[in-house]
Parts: structure tokens; C-alpha cells; sequence
């Protein structure tokens, strides 16, 4: 089975970053219990200095480059990948997409309306690319900006009951879909590095959300456990 991420930047993530995409690739290793691969065209994390996608510097070195691949991108969202997403499940024949998208879009491009309609885009395209291919959506998280802007909190809200509306419509018997649901405790000082992007407890927390919606609707894996380290 071939898993590909999603994302933004709360899944590519910056230098020195662990990732969520990595404790997902350590939660596989210890419960898929088969042969699996993590794909995607892309392996870099963004580098701030540098101001583009250009660090190979994760957070743990012993993380193996061909479990770092990935389709996210800084400042990337619905509206980006939907163009992107036939060519990158056409290319590494991915079965299983978790996709964590939603907020750069609302932030800086698209309303919620039209952020659904990108939804709808882009799964059209990966079945286009893939008939039988399988989706993980994770809503809209807790953030900084929806916390100090009721009208911005308002179009997370709407997005996400667009969304969770998208995969009702859209799931097939041989195309499933699934709703991750968001980390019910998401403290946005201890979780996050700056109200949005995730540090080491976020990313845990989102990679525990696409890991339970797997395990229980699909069998894939097991129960989430973090890993008993500081980190």
C-alpha cells in the first residue's frame, strides 16, 4: 500500500522539524504490519533563511529519505494541488492520499465556497489518476487567526461543514473517502510553535487523527501510541 501526504506548511513542514508526516511513518512502522511505502514527488522541508523548499534538515537524521516524500508545499493549498494531484498519484500509483489542506487557502485565496469546489477538483482528478484511490481529509484546525477573527473562525466553520458535506457526497464503495476528526484538546501554545504550525505534541495529535479515522473505518494500522521520547 502506498501512502501520500497532503499538505501545506503544517505538513511540509521547516528545518529542524520532526513533521507530523514522520510520526506517521513511525506509527506505520510499528502497526501496519505488511510492506508499505510513503510517496510523493517531493522530500524537502521549507527552509525560512532561504525562503523556499530547499532543507533535507529534519528534526531526526535517521529519518530514511524514501519515507520524506510527500506532495506539500509552504503557502500551498486546495487551489494548488488540485492542478497537481492526478500527476502525483499517476506517477507514484499512491493508494491512500491524507491530506491536511484548508486554511492557506482560506487565509490568503479562496473563500469557503470556493475552497469546496477545489475539494471537489482535486478528488476528481486523483480518481482520474487512480479509480480505487482512498482519502483521508482532515478539517480546518484550531489556529491563530481564527482565534483573534471571528469572521475568519466563521469561514473555517463553513469550510469545514463543506468539507465534511464533500465526503458524503463523494465516497464510493470503491473510492472510500473519510472525515478525520481534529485533535478534540488542541492548545494553540503548547501544541503549535506560533498559534498555527505544529510542534512536537501537534504533530503528534495529526498524526494521531489520520491514524484513528484509518484504524477504525478501514482496519489499516492500529491504535495510535506516541513514541515515549521528549520530541
Amino acid at each position: 500500500m502506498r501512502f501520500m501526504f497532503v499538505g501545506d506548511s503544517q505538513t511540509i513542514g521547516r528545518a529542524g522539524d520532526y513533521t507530523w508526516r514522520y510520526r506517521m511513518w513511525q506509527h506505520l512502522n510499528a502497526t501496519f504490519g505488511g510492506p508499505y511505502a510513503i510517496v510523493g514527488p517531493r522530500t524537502e522541508l521549507y527552509d525560512t533563511s532561504a525562503d523556499a523548499p530547499v532543507s533535507h534538515a529534519y528534526g531526526d537524521p535517521g529519518f530514511p529519505a524514501k519515507a520524506q516524500r510527500h506532495l506539500a508545499g509552504w503557502g500551498e493549498g486546495w487551489l494548488h494541488m488540485a492542478p497537481l494531484i492526478r500527476g502525483a498519484v499517476a506517477s507514484t500509483k499512491a493508494d491512500v492520499l491524507l491530506v491536511a489542506l484548508g486554511l492557506i487557502d482560506l487565509g490568503f485565496y479562496t473563500n469557503s465556497d470556493q475552497t469546496a469546489e477545489n475539494v471537489r477538483a482535486f478528488l476528481r482528478e486523483a480518481r482520474a489518476a487512480n479509480p480505487r484511490v482512498r482519502a483521508v481529509l482532515l478539517p480546518v484546525i484550531p489556529n491563530v487567526r481564527a482565534r483573534d477573527e471571528p469572521d475568519f473562525a466563521a469561514e473555517c466553520a463553513r469550510f469545514n461543514e463543506l468539507l465534511a458535506k464533500a465526503v458524503a457526497d463523494l465516497d464510493q464503495p470503491g473510492s472510500p473517502l473519510l472525515l478525520a476528526t481534529p485533535p478534540e484538546a488542541y492548545d494553540l501554545h503548547t501544541d503549535t510553535y506560533d498559534g498555527t504550525h505544529p510542534g512536537p505534541s501537534g504533530e503528534h495529535k495529526l498524526a494521531a487523527a489520520f491514524a484513528t479515522a484509518m484504524h477504525q473505518a478501514w482496519d489499516i494500522g492500529g491504535p495510535y501510541e506516541a513514541a515515549p521520547t521528549p520530541w
